[in-house]
């Protein structure tokens, strides 16, 4: 696939954008892309149940897959993952890709299943078998409620319902946080929990809008009705066919057939069947995975029933093992009747009027399942031919998605101040969000986009610095200003002493020492009385080795202790002289503005010296120039040394210098050295940047 050219990044943006590549006003292959502070997150990577090729995948052309960070997939329902081997192995994307444990195991049988009965040409295969293996090298698993941080982008995620390992994701980047639900159901059933509601706040809420303004029925008046739909059938002497996702409903309809036939003598003798070459490996991973499911199952396992070994439900493997003679009850997949043994058995019985199919999860538009669902007096067959459509047909949701009532009361709780709804047709997405809007009287903003299409939210958060190590040992009080070092991790800023550095980062302080040699052959002495005459703090001294030795200081001697080693100590703010040969002497001295500035006036001195032996060099020196240039000239370099400082700083008729930061404004009368500020603090601020900038300007004033 061909790269997209780069966007420019704004790290510092506060625009945030969501973009669905797929699942935009429309159910499958669920997509959405997150964009903010110049990270990038895809949610879910699915295909679409309708289409076969390269047209079920997302629109993955509108993205540069090398920019994304994260990968976050919900569940493992095809129209959620079934993209996933297919990006990670033929694409540019290098970033992370995190599900939950019963999510990667199920998304490699479910996959590996996908890839054998795909009724498709070889070419227009999207991945095969080799490819999805090396797929799951890449896959990482998170937990419920486990926090991971990844290049500055924390994310946690949260039961969802809907299916054993399904999750929602919250992301946090720079304290923004974004909850994608995928597909949730707040309602328990008999084999799972319902969905969490966060106990943090979110800035914006993606969830599915699959239902609409639709409200489901209650668990017990659906299930009567399930069961009296396939008890009619079968009393008829007919066959019923349940087509269904291998892995999910299917569970929760098994118990409850299963229970039906203990509770029904009459029935026993009518065979159910689960037509599913997944159904004892994906046994096992409910099994495994007990603990993640509802109350109902775990209060068996702990009392030592296994509900997934069923009294009346046999295993069917193949068409090969049926033998379709009089009533009987088959579960089949997929639940959309694209394919396999669900499509098999349905183009067998759909001319006999005694059949019947009942539909039990949500059918896609574009697929056999939901034509079926109109009634049409025929049918077109995976061969071509058409067959009349006499079964009966009926629909009833098991759909563990989430309707109106949920979705309004997880609003409600969560009051997130903007919304964005996918995975839902347009009409039930825009009844929805109508709903919606009445019913908060637009205090909350709703998006409805289609694919391709990005929403666009802008967050100004304010930037705060946490003060920590030593200069946190004690409380601050309003207005102290604090000296530190601020250190920017991602999105978090830090005030520390420099000393904290190597125990809060992984950085430390450094300092750099100059040397430099310059020509000297006149005497040493000379030069001596020459700083004297420039500089208050000159001292005199011999090395280790009796050289002798000038140290033009700024500040006060440097203990023992902190002396470097080697003999003579090269003080943070200092000079140090040495007449290493009757040729040259040696400067040295620790780096810093200042004793930079100060270094280059002694070599100044030193180099004059040699061209001018008068001894009246010093006030030839300072006659070179005229004081009034002089002085314009310092003055251009306070104002420059303040700007690169402050930032807005402007200068006035060459004699009034202006400090603005934030709300406080500061007023340099260079003139009469006066400074003008109704903050203190400010005030106090700027007072101490100008004295050390004046103490390297006019580093001999008396």
């Amino acid at each position: 696939m061909a790269a997209k050219r780069k966007a420019e990044i704004d790290v510092e943006g506060d625009l945030l954008e969501i973009m669905p590549l797929g699942a935009g006003s429309e159910v499958g292959r669920s997509c959405v892309m997150l964009k903010f502070k110049g990270k990038t997150i895809m949610f879910d990577c699915g295909l679409h149940p309708a289409y076969n090729g390269l047209s079920a995948l997302p629109y993955f052309d509108e993205v540069d897959p090398s920019e994304i960070d994260l990968l976050l997939v919900t569940h493992f329902h095809l129209d959620h993952c079934g993209a996933v081997p297919y990006f990670l192995e033929k694409t540019t994307f290098a970033g992370r890709t995190f599900m939950t444990h019963p999510t990667k195991a199920i998304y490699k049988l479910l996959l590996t299943d996908y890839v054998k009965v795909s009724n498709i040409a070889v070419e227009d295969m999207l991945f095969d078998e080799q490819a999805l293996n090396r797929s799951m090298s890449k896959i990482e698993l998170i937990d419920y409620h486990q926090e991971l941080e990844h290049n500055g982008i924390k994310f946690w995620c949260y039961n969802a319902g809907h299916v054993l390992g399904a999750a929602m994701f919250m992301v946090e980047i720079a304290g923004i946080r974004i909850l994608y639900t995928g597909d949730f159901s707040r309602e328990e059933d008999r084999h799972l929990r319902p969905a969490e509601t966060p106990s943090v706040s979110t800035d914006v809420l993606v969830v599915e809008s699959t239902y609409g303004v639709q409200v489901h029925e209650t668990r017990n008046i659906r299930e009567a009705r399930f069961t009296g739909m396939v008890h009619e059938v079968v009393k008829r002497g007919g066959r019923c066919l349940l087509p269904v996702f291998a892995l999910g409903r299917a569970q929760e309809l098994l118990l409850i057939l299963d229970e039906y036939w203990e509770n029904h003598p009459e029935l026993r003798d009518i065979p159910v069947y689960y037509a599913s070459s997944l159904a004892k490996k994906t046994m096992t991973i409910f099994q495994t995975y007990i603990n993640m499911m509802g109350d109902n199952v775990r209060a068996k396992f702990a009392s030592g029933q296994n509900p997934f070994v069923f009294k009346h439900i046999s295993n069917l493997r193949s068409m090969d093992h049926f033998d379709d003679v009089g009533p009987s009850v088959v579960m089949a997949s997929p639940g959309m009747l694209q394919s396999g043994l669900s499509r098999d058995l349905f183009e067998r019985w759909c001319s006999d009027r005694r059949n019947g199919v009942v539909f039990t999860g949500y059918c896609v538009e574009g697929t056999l399942a939901k034509h079926v669902m109109t009634e049409p007096p025929d049918v077109t067959l995976a061969n071509g031919q058409k067959s009349p459509l006499n079964m009966s047909v009926s629909y009833i949701s098991f759909s563990a998605h989430s309707d109106f009532l949920q979705t309004s009361n997880f609003i409600d709780i969560l009051r997130p101040p903007n919304i964005v709804l996918v995975h839902g047709d347009s009409n039930e997405m825009g009844r929805l969000k109508g709903a919606l809007n009445h019913k908060y009287q637009d205090k909350i903003q709703i998006f409805t986009p289609k694919n391709c299409q990005p929403v666009k939210m802008t967050f100004r958060g304010e930037k705060m610095a946490k003060v920590i190590g030593s200069l946190a040992s004690a409380p601050l009080a309003q207005g102290q200003i604090v000296k530190g070092i601020v250190v920017r991790e991602e999105f978090n800023h830090l005030i520390m002493a420099p000393t904290d550095l190597s125990n809060f980062t992984t950085l430390s302080t450094s300092t750099v020492q100059q040397k430099q040699k310059v020509p000297f052959v006149k005497q040493f002495r000379l030069l001596q009385t020459y700083l004297q005459q420039l500089y208050d703090n000159v001292e005199t001294g011999l090395t280790v080795d009796n050289a002798p030795m000038l140290t033009v200081r700024l500040g006060e001697k440097l203990h023992d202790d902190e002396k470097p080693a080697g003999g003579s100590a090269v003080a943070a703010d200092s000079v140090q002289l040495t007449q290493c040969s009757p040729d040259y002497v040696l400067l040295q001295w620790m780096s810093t503005p200042v004793t930079d500035m100060i270094a280059d006036s002694i070599v100044l001195v030193i180099l004059q010296m040699e061209t001018s032996p008068s001894p009246g060099l010093l006030k030839v020196m300072s006659q070179t120039e005229d004081d009034r240039e002089i002085e314009a000239r310092n003055r251009r370099v306070i104002f420059k040394l303040l700007k690169e400082q402050y930032g807005d700083v402007h200068m006035k008729d060459g004699e009034v210098i202006e400090v603005n930061l934030d709300d406080n404004t500061a007023t340099i009368d260079l003139e009469n050295a006066d400074i003008s500020c109704s903050n203190e603090t400010f005030k106090a601020r700027i007072q101490t940047s100008l004295r050390r900038i004046q103490s390297a300007l006019y580093p001999l004033i008396d």
